[in-house]
C-alpha cells in the first residue's frame, strides 16, 4: 500500500457560544484542518489539525514530495521525513505530523479491517469518561448561552450534568479576577459535592497568586490544579508549597521537557495531547515513560471535532495507567463533520469506536457546508477577546494587568 495524494480542507464548525479563555477566546466556531490521505488500494485515512486556512492546507502540499509513494504502515520512517528533530528548530511539523500519523494509523486499520485500538496493545476500556469542560462564555448571535456570572455557571454546569452525565468538572479560568473564580469554583464544589474539580487558568496566575489559590482551594475534590503559572521553574516553585497535583498542557509537550520534568519534578500529572505530542504513538510512548515512574497521566483536549476525538478515545482505551477522566471541548460544539453528527455521551463517558481504523466516517456534505462556512467567514484571531477590543494577554495576566493597560481593564464582570 502507497500513498498516492494527500488532501487538506480546512472547515469553520459552529460552537454554541463564543469560549473566553486567558489568552483571548473561540469567536463561537472552532477553525480546523480536515486532512485526507489516499493510498493505491483505493483507501482513505483521515487526520484533523488544530487551525487552518491557505497557509495550513499550503504546508499539507508541501508535504506530498516526501510521502506520495510511502507506505503507511512505515511510521518511523514518517516521523523522520516530516519531523527529524535535527531539523525541528526550522520545521516544526509536529502537528502537520500528528494529523499525517491520524490518517496513517486509520488507513492500517481500514487496510487490515481493524480497529485501531487493537493495533495499539487492545482497548483495557469501552468507553473513556470525560470532565464538563467549563468556560465563561459570551452570548452567541441570537444573544443566548452567556456564561458570565457564577449563578449562570452553575445553571451551565447543572445542564451539561443533566444532559451528558459528567461527574467531573473542569473550569477554563484566567478570565477574571482570581477571586472571582475561586468564588466560583467553591460555587461548583458547593453545588456537586459528589463530584471531582479541576482549575485551569492557562498559566495566567503569578507563582504568588498560584500558591494562594492552591491554598484556597485545598480541602475539596480537587483532581488537580492544571497550569496555574508559566513554566517549569514556576510550576516548580508553586509544587514546593501546594498539597495537590499540579498537571500541565503546555510547559511539557515532548520528550525533552518530561525527561527535565523527571529529573526535577515541577508537575506531577501530564496532559496528553495527540496533536501537541506529534501523534497517537508519541503519547503513548510518553505514557509508558510516565508509567515507569508512577507519574499520572490525563488526555487533554485542543479543540477537537470528530476525528481527532477519535484518535483519543483509542489513545483512551489502551492507556493502563489512564487514572484520570479526559478533557474535551466536543460538547460545546453544534454539529460534527462525520456521518451521523456527534459522537454520543453516555453517563459522562463516550463508547471507543470499534469500526476498522478511526472507526469514524467523513460526511461529505457537512465537510462541503463546512468548508464553505470558512470560505465564507474566515478564521478569528485565538489571541484575542471580541469583548475586549485593543486587549492582548500579559503572563502573568492577572490584576496587575489593570495597571498596566489602563482603559483595557481584565476585570470585567
Amino acid at each position: 500500500m502507497k500513498i498516492t495524494d494527500i488532501r487538506a480542507t480546512t472547515v469553520a464548525v459552529p460552537l454554541e457560544a463564543p469560549l473566553r479563555h486567558a489568552n483571548g477566546a473561540h469567536w463561537g466556531k472552532f477553525v480546523r484542518t480536515i486532512v485526507e490521505v489516499e493510498t493505491d488500494e483505493g483507501l482513505v485515512g483521515l487526520g484533523e489539525m488544530g487551525g487552518g486556512g491557505e497557509s495550513a492546507e499550503a504546508a499539507f502540499r508541501g508535504l506530498k514530495p516526501y510521502l506520495v509513494g510511502h507506505d503507511p504502515f512505515e511510521l518511523e520512517a514518517l516521523r523522520f521525513k516530516i519531523c527529524n528533530p535535527t531539523s525541528s528548530l526550522y520545521n516544526n511539523r509536529t502537528q502537520l505530523h500528528a494529523a499525517l500519523e491520524f490518517a496513517c494509523l486509520d488507513l492500517m486499520g481500514k487496510f487490515l479491517n481493524q480497529p485501531l485500538h487493537r493495533l495499539l496493545g487492545g482497548k483495557l476500556r469501552d468507553q473513556v469518561p470525560f470532565a464538563s469542560y467549563l468556560f465563561w462564555r459570551l452570548p452567541n448571535s441570537e444573544g443566548t448561552g452567556e456564561v458570565r456570572t457564577i449563578e449562570q455557571l452553575i445553571e451551565h454546569a447543572q445542564e451539561l450534568k443533566t444532559r451528558y452525565g459528567f461527574c467531573s468538572h473542569k473550569l477554563k479560568g484566567g478570565v477574571f479576577q482570581p477571586e472571582y473564580e475561586l468564588e466560583a469554583y467553591r460555587a461548583l464544589a458547593e453545588a456537586f459535592p459528589d463530584d471531582s474539580l479541576r482549575y485551569d487558568p492557562n498559566a495566567a496566575l503569578s507563582v504568588a497568586e498560584s500558591i494562594w489559590f492552591a491554598e484556597q482551594i485545598r480541602g475539596l475534590r480537587n483532581d488537580y490544579l492544571e497550569d496555574p503559572t508559566w513554566g517549569l521553574q514556576g510550576m516548580r516553585q508553586v509544587r514546593e508549597k501546594a498539597t495537590m497535583l499540579l498537571a500541565t498542557n503546555t510547559v511539557v509537550v515532548n520528550f525533552e521537557q518530561l525527561c527535565a520534568n523527571l529529573q526535577n519534578l515541577a508537575v506531577d500529572v501530564i496532559l496528553l495531547d495527540t496533536t501537541f505530542w506529534g501523534g497517537i504513538r508519541p503519547c503513548i510512548k510518553a505514557a509508558g515513560v510516565c508509567e515507569t515512574f508512577q507519574q499520572p497521566i490525563a488526555v487533554h483536549s485542543s479543540g477537537e471535532l470528530g476525528i481527532q476525538l477519535a484518535t483519543m478515545l483509542h489513545l483512551g482505551a489502551v492507556l493502563p495507567n489512564l487514572t484520570f477522566s479526559a478533557d474535551a471541548h466536543y460538547h460545546h460544539l453544534k454539529d460534527d463533520i462525520l456521518v451521523g453528527g456527534k459522537l454520543l455521551y453516555q453517563d459522562g463517558a463516550i463508547m471507543v469506536p470499534d469500526g476498522p481504523g478511526l472507526g469514524v466516517t467523513l460526511d461529505r456534505d457537512r465537510l462541503q457546508q463546512y468548508a464553505e462556512a470558512f470560505q465564507r467567514e474566515g478564521g478569528y484571531p485565538y489571541d484575542r477577546d471580541p469583548s475586549r477590543p485593543g486587549w492582548f494577554a500579559l503572563v502573568p495576566n492577572t490584576r496587575w494587568a489593570d495597571h498596566t493597560l489602563p482603559g483595557l481593564p481584565f476585570n470585567q464582570y
